[in-house]
């Protein structure tokens, strides 16, 4: 973790790091955050990642006052400050401290926090994995938020539809969770995005009522385009997953992650990184590569 942490404009020793016990984000969960990943001292995809974190906001009627310009500044002198280059980072804003009611003021005083720890490129081009191992993952009973609930495209500091999602994998193999959405389709992963090949085409849940617009997902998307490798987005039955040729996980801390069994059962023929994987990864290393994007 960070030795250093940015928190309301200071960085500040992580032992001095903290944040009022009235603050919303602890007490309701109410805050955005965004995942980040530095890649030789420059962030991979900020724009895509601002972006979100201002719609985030705009969900939550959260009106920090913060631009992207100081949010950026903030980041950069968390990676400086811990003299790291290829990091993970978090970004987070709550409605700061407002005691007593559940009812938000409209007049916010933020509170913003950047923290990072040191994480190597993965994938194909770096010197060790992201991962430990290929995914192993379970279809739960935990159902993924609806949008009419919470809205999908909010990356909130609310976490706990995946934290119960991930609890009942306790005593399975399993290490990510499958959720489906409250018509029993594939939505996404607990902390990731989904994507299976089959037929020689890439799939994956459409973004309609309880999946996250992930950037690493969205630039997966963008390369295949690109490739011409046929997409398919739509929605999908669990079957269709263990019945697959390739499954892969997708978001900023692991990048592309193979899948090796769902539900049980081992995906194609029992090589986790299939073709299209390896592809996919090898072109996403190039692209982080070239950074700005």
């Amino acid at each position: 973790m960070s030795n250093f942490y940015h928190v309301d404009g200071e960085l500040v020793p992580s032992d001095q790091a903290t944040v009022h016990v009235e603050d919303r984000g602890f007490m309701y969960g109410d805050g955005a955050f965004e995942t980040l990943r530095a890649y030789g001292g420059d962030v991979f995809r900020w724009e895509a990642h601002a972006a979100r974190l201002a719609d985030s906001c705009e969900s939550l009627g959260l009106d920090h006052g913060l631009d992207t310009v100081e949010l950026r500044e903030r980041v950069d002198e968390t990676l400086a400050g811990n003299e790291l280059q290829e990091a993970y980072l978090k970004l987070s804003i709550t409605r700061g401290r407002q005691p007593g009611k559940l009812n938000p003021d409209p007049d916010v005083d933020p509170t913003v926090v950047v923290y990072a720890s040191p994480l190597p490129q993965g994938g194909t081009a770096g010197e060790q994995s992201v991962w430990d191992s290929p995914a192993t993952i379970q279809t739960v009973d935990t159902r993924r938020i609806p949008d009419e609930a919470v809205p999908a495209r909010a990356k909130t500091h609310n976490y706990l539809n995946e934290i119960l999602a991930r609890v009942e994998l306790r005593g399975t193999a399993a290490d990510e969770a499958l959720m489906l959405n409250l018509d029993g389709h594939v939505a996404e992963a607990a902390t990731s995005n989904v994507f299976f090949v089959h037929d020689n085409a890439l799939r994956t849940p459409r973004l309609h009522g309880s999946v996250l617009p992930g950037i690493t997902r969205e630039t997966v998307l963008d390369i295949a385009d690109r490739e011409g490798i046929p997409v398919e987005t739509g929605q999908y039955e669990p079957a269709r997953l263990r019945d697959a040729d390739e499954v892969f996980l997708t978001n900023s801390t692991w990048e592309l992650r193979p899948v090796d069994s769902v539900d049980g059962k081992t995906i194609g023929d029992g090589t986790p990184e299939g073709p299209m994987t390896r592809l996919l990864s090898r072109l996403y290393d190039q692209r982080i590569d070239r950074l700005h994007y």
